[in-house]
């Protein structure tokens, strides 16, 4: 079973991998929550919902919202969103970090200023079994990131708190890693080295590349390649279009999912310079835009039906190819 905002489901259906509902600046919202993007948690929920249920009219049944600690996280308004919305949503657990950890981690914790244990796997842990505060909702996916400055000290901290939990649960990792410096394959080396098997894990936005050589080592390790920011222009749509089919032209549909990276409210951007630079960063990009392009391409509806279906239900439910 594959836990969501709204409880177990068996079967995800079409689902994008990567995507986010809201992302918030807490400390931002509590002292100046006049700021001109606007924060009404209840208008919008039901913008989020929309757009969610035009997703869903356009064939996606799930996302996995990739919110974590380091971007905002709210479950109580993510689940308000869930009540609106007839599109089932997985919630993640771990931190968002390219390089030190937020002071709460930072000041504790093995080799920092106070010491002690290391806090991150055991708030990780209590999101998968016992849920997210005091929501009851449980996180179904695991999250860390590395960017261009690579596994730092406090990235190393994040990643091996990650393998932990997912040792002790069996969730499944997800990465945001960094193409051009080709550090999803760091991120694989590392989470090898803590016991993780690598077909559990999704190397996140391969999809920035268009380097088949790099792309295929990763597949080769084992893992699968989130092509997950459709819609994000500083890789060209055609470029994106063009290698997720050559991938699929040599065998590897089976290890590659879809998504778009978006959100569906973000405080952190100006929606109209979003819209203005990325007007394809939307939920719909890929079931409107992406599938007619891969089909064009000669991307059967089989290998279609893999990235979207099979291999999401694979990675959330743990299931054997």
């Amino acid at each position: 079973m594959i836990e969501t905002l709204r409880g177990p489901v068996a079967d995800p259906g079409a689902t994008l991998m990567h995507e986010h509902v809201f992302g918030l600046s807490p400390e931002i919202l509590w002292n100046w929550p006049d700021i001109p993007e606007g924060w009404d948690p209840e208008a919008r929920a039901r913008e989020a919902a929309a757009k969610l249920d035009a997703a869903k009219a356009a064939g996606i049944d799930t996302i996995v919202d990739l919110t974590v600690i380091g971007l905002g996280r709210h479950v109580p308004s993510v689940q308000r969103v869930a009540e609106l919305t007839g599109v089932n949503i997985v919630a993640a657990t771990g931190l968002y970090t390219y390089d030190a950890l937020p002071p709460y981690f930072g000041n504790r914790g093995p080799g920092t200023l106070f010491g002690g244990p290391d806090r991150l796997a055991e708030f990780f842990v209590r999101d998968i079994t016992e849920g997210i505060g005091r929501t009851g909702v449980k996180a179904g996916m695991l999250k860390c990131a590395t960017g261009r400055p690579g596994i730092t000290p406090g990235v190393e901290r994040v990643i091996r708190a990650v393998a932990a939990a997912h040792r002790e649960t069996g969730v499944p990792i997800t990465t945001h890693s960094e193409s051009s410096t080709r550090n999803g394959l760091d991120q694989q080396k590392l989470l090898a080295a803590e016991g993780v098997d690598l077909s559990r894990v999704v190397i996140g936005h391969a999809g920035d590349s268009t380097d088949l050589g790099y792309l295929e080592e990763l597949i080769a390790n084992g893992s699968y390649i989130g092509m997950d920011r459709f819609g994000i222009e500083f890789t060209s749509f055609e470029d994106r279009v063009a290698t997720v089919a050559a991938l699929c032209e040599r065998g590897h549909a089976g290890a590659m999912v879809l998504s778009h990276d978006s959100y569906c409210f973000n405080d952190r951007f100006d929606p109209a310079v979003v819209a203005e630079r990325h007007p394809n960063y939307h939920l719909l990009h890929i079931p409107r835009d992406v599938l007619p392009a891969l089909r064009a391409r000669g991307v059967t509806q089989d290998q279609i039906d893999q990235m979207l279906v099979g291999n999401p239900r694979r990675i959330l439910t743990g299931e054997r190819p």
